[in-house]
């Protein structure tokens, strides 16, 4: 089975304490992981992107474990994205985070009946990665509509793919926009 050698990992974790003057409690943590590898469908067109989906959920599990790791909370909103290197494409990246990963994501921050949010782009070394952020288990909850911009420094390389997985542990600070609160989810259609 195809297993990639990771040039780097990323951890990024940023914290906010206030928001418009308005103390978080507790403070609204983000993380990112993303794993950089060589992209494994180089050289032309490649049909057949099943080693990439077959090896996915490896790929969910560890990335999840060390985003959950570094979130030091239980994991109440999350998700997915990547970047291929300008020689691969946006395809290469997208093999990489299907349900397979998804759902190896959902068992390593300890469940999750919500659909995952994913972004992904073809860039170069430094291209930024803004991964949208919903809640685990409905996504009716307005208060954990969010994003985390990702600053991956020298990644991708040209012939690199980069995937990541963004957690955080609660919802927006100050939110105020109604809907399905945290506390009503039913948590059995991944919407409400």
């Amino acid at each position: 089975m195809y297993a990639p050698k990771f040039r780097r990992i990323i951890t990024q974790i940023s914290e906010d304490r206030t928001v418009d003057g308005r103390l978080g409690e507790p403070p609204l943590r983000k993380v990112v992981v993303a794993a950089v590898f060589t992209n494994p469908f180089l050289g032309g067109y490649v049909d057949d992107l099943s080693p990439a989906i077959d090896y996915s959920p490896e790929l969910g599990t560890f990335l999840g474990g060390l985003a959950v790791e570094a979130l030091g909370a239980p994991a109440v909103s999350y998700g997915k994205g990547g970047i291929a290197g300008v020689n691969g494409a946006q395809e290469h990246v997208i093999s990489f985070i299907t349900t397979p990963f998804g759902n190896a994501l959902r068992d390593a921050v300890g469940g999750g009946a919500a659909w995952i949010s994913s972004a992904t782009v073809v860039g170069g070394p430094g291209t930024l990665l803004t991964l949208p952020l919903a809640h685990k288990d409905a996504l009716y909850v307005r208060d954990n509509y969010d994003a985390v911009t990702l600053y991956p420094a020298d990644a991708p390389h040209p012939d690199e793919l980069l995937v990541a997985v963004a957690v955080a542990n609660r919802g927006r600070i100050g939110a105020r926009l109604g809907g399905l609160k945290a506390e009503e989810i039913v948590g059995k259609d991944g919407l409400s």
